[in-house]
């Protein structure tokens, strides 16, 4: 098991359950369910992001693909985690299947989609090129363990300032 094979296997299921809403526009029953268990997959996935990559990335990485620094790489993510909980909020003001719901869930999706991007092309690259297997392996294992305690139920979306986070993690 390696964190960002880990990371890539999520981001195809996120990708995929976005796509699922659009399957279920005339149904808000089946919107609702797949839209709670998006963002619980959402939050809980960038809760493990931010305890276990992130901090590992600040130690070991030097700046991937187009980024000048894991530094800067790991505020951007922190900062795009923070969008994707605000437009989940947001979506969580209106009811389902509605104009605005729709319009918060859009956003979500591409605040989503920029992150995945830019983590698949930076992020992961530099943790490729700068973590040992074992490393990548350990945090995978301390990923999914954390993930699947939370699956069920999700956890509280707590946005963290990005300067903050790599301040508390270098």
């Amino acid at each position: 098991m390696d964190i960002t094979e880990l990371i890539l296997t999520q981001h195809h299921e996120q990708r995929r359950t976005f796509a699922l809403l659009d399957e279920l526009a005339d149904d808000p029953t089946g919107l609702a369910a797949v839209w709670e268990r998006l963002t619980i997959l959402l939050e809980v996935h960038a809760k493990a992001e931010e305890k276990f990559f992130y901090p590992r990335l600040l130690q070991v990485g030097t700046g991937g693909g187009d980024a000048e620094s894991a530094e800067a790489e790991t505020k951007d993510a922190i900062k795009d985690h923070n969008e994707i909980r605000d437009a989940i909020a947001e979506a969580g003001g209106h009811p389902v299947g509605s104009d605005a719901w729709w319009k918060a869930v859009r956003e979500c999706d591409e605040a989503n989609s920029d992150h995945m991007a830019e983590e698949e092309r930076e992020d992961l690259v530099d943790f490729r090129r700068h973590a040992d297997l074992q490393t990548r392996h350990d945090i995978a294992v301390q990923f999914i363990r954390f993930e699947n305690q939370h699956a069920a139920r999700g956890i509280t979306p707590e946005d963290e300032d990005p300067d903050t986070y790599v301040r508390e993690h270098s």
